[in-house]
């Protein structure tokens, strides 16, 4: 998501719910709307101490079983937005949080940002550094250390961020 889309979020998001609140208050009262409010958040809560435990005990696992829990850190982190979402007042963003609570949903997000994305581990050890099992001061043989004059970029076609730097920020470097 470009980071220009923030300032439009910020706007339009508690135009939505001001709009919304104005809806459901007009269909069901005032005090029905605030107390649904409240029980969402209530709820949210209790959904985010259940999934998120559950979350952690399947990171804590693959990382156990030495394998990169990229799905599991992806799925916590929607949980801890849905979470953050439903404590947020505000119907819409109540409706998100839920979403984002089912299995369902988050496995649609984890494909779609999976395509541009790549979770790369670090090779050797326990742990997502492995620096116990090979020491702290002997470097792994994965890395492959280069001073600036060693290293010259390629760009990679099928890269989704293939193209010209235009944000005047350092280019990024990545080994082939």
């Amino acid at each position: 998501m470009p980071f220009a889309i923030i300032p439009f979020l910020l706007l339009v998001i508690p135009v939505m719910e001001i709009a919304v609140f104005i809806v459901v208050g007009n269909l069901i009262g005032l005090w029905p709307t605030l107390g649904l409010v409240v029980l969402t958040a209530v709820i949210g809560s209790f959904l985010l101490k259940s999934q998120g435990l559950g979350t952690l005990a399947r990171i804590q696992g693959e990382v156990n079983a030495g394998r990169v829990p990229a799905r599991e850190l992806v799925d916590g982190v929607m949980i801890v937005a849905a979470g953050i979402l439903l404590l947020t007042p505000g119907l819409v963003t109540d409706t998100i949080g839920f979403l984002l609570f089912v299995p369902g949903v988050r496995s649609a997000i984890r494909q779609a940002i999976s395509k541009r994305v790549v979770v790369m581990a670090n090779g050797g050890g326990r742990g997502f550094g492995g620096s116990a099992a090979r020491g702290a001061g002997r470097p792994s043989p994965d890395v492959v250390d280069l001073s600036g004059d060693d290293f010259h970029r390629r760009p990679d076609a099928s890269s989704p961020w293939h193209g010209d730097d235009d944000d005047g920020g350092t280019p990024r470097r990545t080994l082939h």
